[in-house]
């Protein structure tokens, strides 16, 4: 099939169901996205798509296909043939006999267009049957969605269609399928136009008894001459392509032209059949088979072999035309022309449009279509070129995805953003936050010990473990210096449960620093960790590599609570136990000692979270994860925003709804009255909002996170 096809399917999709449907639906049936219209796919894509939407929408393909056929038919018009396809027939019957016609010449387009064929029927008691045929099995069920927006859209009329037999046709030739279906008419409204001078329809029916309205009647009688007012002679040069034969198929007559390019046609009593086949409708040469489908368009090719040896070396030339059965000389005859689609095939088969009569308008169809295979060859390169774009863009998109989630681990979010976009970044005073620092103990003795990429492997599987936790507490990760690892809570956005959040992390850190081993022994290694709160200054350093640097006194204390640290205890300042003594944390007092630049201070070891669990603080397992306090105020926030949003939907609906209802009721309320219905009466639709924390458990790559935005640790449902 052509991706026209294709192209309504999908689209028929998206506009009923949506692009995330769409997207389900062709993973599913392993489809490509977009299709050319003007490209041939095989078959099998538009049955999968079919079978696997029957499977989504849990319905049968009769359904699916009906719908599809419906929509087929709208997707047609707005596609630009509305115009093509109303000019078809005055009637239902006679745009059906026309389809055939229709389908000749949207080939010279879509020159491998294989379309199926119809065939009306009218019965002796008067039912009507449309016969279908096509080369493809199980896509009959469209022809109903077809033909009953056709009569509706057209004819202002409802149409039944019940499928009476699915027979094998002998006069049919391959494997076809043959359906027939009982065609039901009813409530048929002829759309008619309004006419300035309809006021006087009295007179206008007596002109000349036959005109009305500038338009022929249906009751129009046409009148035949006694005798043919032309000669033999003069009828095959004005008819240069004609073919009159019996019954028998003995040809009688033909075409000055025909004979001149089948010159076997010359000799007497010879038949059709020794020189041409039937190539639509695919039917036995025979009377019988040919007055079966009288009203379909037919197409007949010369024998190859049949032909002059000089003859042979070119394409066989084709024949397109009506065939009229001639009920008193007991013969048919074939008015017909080439079928050419383009100037080349005039060429290859030895033709000039002076062998086509003057009134045949295949000679002006022959050269339009020659501009319209221009512009569809212009066309498709153009879709080419789209598809090419589109999936440049999106392999751009993914690019730049990957190049945010490189840029967002090394700087913050708004700051990125800001520099991405040209401006200055400022830097931020923060008035208080939370700094902690870790190094691995005997870290320059392992060094000493080991090869480099035994450390490299060491610490980026210990950093892989600590980058995760940051994503899990969402604290933000300054920087790393060999061993040395800085990370922040409450910068660059504040928060305040700066220090809980630190602190929680702080215990994680510990916990995965025993996964990780010493390459000399072969142990867990350990590591110091410290952590002091006080206010900063944070800004944006370099340009070439710039970074996120934090500045003040804080940063040295914290430095200095790592570096007087204990291996695998968390080193508390005063003023990070001020902070979290009240928290729900196991923290014992240390004493005083001896800090450098410092003098004297009374520090503490941060020991346990009393209320969370090492899953939770690791943020693994389905167990639920660490809840912040700022956290749910935020969710809280945004539900009571979106509350209110939709209380506001609400209400305006309401009050849409009482006016529509005020101007349709009799009781007539002014602007000034009261709404019938209080506001008060409505209960607003809240939705369920949930924040879900990923799982963590997996181990990341290169030491960078999974997402390329920084994750809040929130795992709470809020109605």
């Amino acid at each position: 099939m052509y991706g026209f096809i294709n192209t309504c399917l999908r689209t028929l999709v998206v506009e009923k169901f949506g692009e995330e449907t769409w997207e389900e639906l062709r993973l599913l049936a392993e489809v490509q996205d977009n299709f050319m219209t003007y490209e041939i796919y095989d078959d099998v894509i538009t049955l999968r798509l079919v079978q696997e939407a029957c499977k989504m929408l849990d319905v049968t393909s009769e359904v699916v296909l009906k719908l599809f056929g419906e929509y087929f038919f709208s997707f047609c018009k707005m596609s630009g043939y509305d115009t093509m396809l109303r000019t078809l027939g005055g009637n239902l019957v006679e745009f059906i006999e026309n389809l055939d016609a229709l389908h000749s010449y949207l080939a010279l387009s879509y020159q491998e267009m294989n379309a199926p064929s119809f065939r009306v029927e009218r019965t002796n008691d008067g039912r009507t049957l449309l016969h279908y045929y096509s080369d493809r099995k199980g896509l009959h069920h469209i022809v109903p969605g077809i033909i009953e927006a056709v009569a509706k859209d057209f004819f202002g009329s409802k149409v039944t269609m019940t499928i009476l037999e699915q027979p094998e046709e002998e006069e049919r030739t391959g494997k076809k399928e043959h359906v027939i279906f009982l065609m039901t008419q009813t409530n048929e409204g002829a759309k008619t136009e309004t006419h300035p001078n309809e006021e006087n329809g009295a007179e206008q029916k007596d002109i000349a008894g036959k005109v009305m309205l500038n338009r022929v009647p249906h009751s129009f009688c046409p009148s035949y001459p006694k005798r043919l007012w032309i000669e033999e002679k003069a009828f095959c040069n004005a008819f240069p392509f004609h073919i009159v034969f019996d019954q028998d198929l003995t040809v009688k007559q033909t075409g000055v032209n025909i004979q001149k390019f089948v010159p076997g046609l010359q000799r007497t009593g010879i038949r059709l059949d020794e020189y041409f086949i039937v190539v639509h409708p695919e039917v036995t040469l025979n009377i019988h088979s040919i007055k079966k489908f009288i009203n379909s368009q037919f197409v007949l090719k010369t024998k190859r072999e049949m032909l002059p040896q000089s003859f042979q070396n070119q394409s066989m030339l084709k024949l397109r035309g009506q065939m009229v059965w001639m009920e008193s000389l007991c013969c048919m005859v074939y008015l017909c022309s080439p079928k050419l689609r383009s100037l080349q095939e005039l060429e290859e088969r030895g033709l000039h449009l002076a062998d086509i009569a003057q009134h045949d308008t295949t000679r002006d169809l022959i050269l339009l279509n020659q501009q319209r295979l221009a512009e569809i060859e212009l066309s498709n390169q153009l879709e080419r070129k789209k598809e090419e774009l589109r999936i440049l863009s999106r392999n751009l998109e993914v690019e730049k995805k990957k190049t945010e989630t490189l840029l967002y681990a090394m700087l913050p979010r708004h700051v990125a953003n800001q520099l991405k976009e040209g401006k200055k970044v400022e830097a931020g005073e923060f008035k208080v936050c939370t700094i902690l620092f870790s190094d691995v103990v005997t870290f320059t003795n392992i060094c000493a010990a080991c090869e480099p990429i035994q450390i490299v492997h060491m610490l980026n599987s210990m950093y892989s473990k600590f980058d995760r936790l940051t994503n899990v507490h969402d604290v933000y990760k300054v920087e790393t210096i060999g061993d040395a690892y800085m990370v922040v809570g409450g910068v660059p956005i504040p928060k305040d449960t700066h220090a809980e959040r630190v602190a929680n992390f702080a215990l994680g850190m510990r916990i995965a620093a025993r996964e990780v081993t010493n390459p000399i022994t072969g142990q867990p290694i350990q590591i110091r960790v410290g952590l002091h709160t006080g206010p900063v200054l944070a800004g944006v350093v370099g340009e070439k590599m710039p970074r996120y640097c934090l500045f003040g006194d804080t940063v040295n204390t914290a430095s200095r609570m790592e570096s007087h640290g204990v291996p695998d205890h968390i080193h508390l300042s005063p003023f990070t136990y001020r902070a979290l003594k009240d928290k729900m944390f196991d923290i014992h007092e240390r004493g005083e000692i001896q800090v450098k630049g410092k003098g004297l201070m009374t520090t503490y070891f941060l020991l346990q979270n009393l209320k969370l669990s090492e899953k939770q603080i690791m943020g693994k397992g389905k167990e639920e994860t660490c809840v912040y306090r700022d956290d749910q105020q935020e969710a809280q926030s945004l539900d009571n925003k979106i509350t209110a949003e939709q209380k506001n939907v609400s209400e305006k609906e309401e009050r849409k709804s009482v006016e529509e209802q005020s101007r349709s009721s009799s009781a007539h309320f002014s602007v000034d009255d009261p709404s019938p219905q209080s506001s008060a009466d409505v209960t607003p639709n809240i939705s369920v909002v949930q924040y879900h924390l990923p799982d963590y458990s997996e181990p990341l790559d290169n030491g960078l996170p999974a997402e390329n935005i920084s994750i809040n640790s929130r795992l709470c449902t809020l109605l």
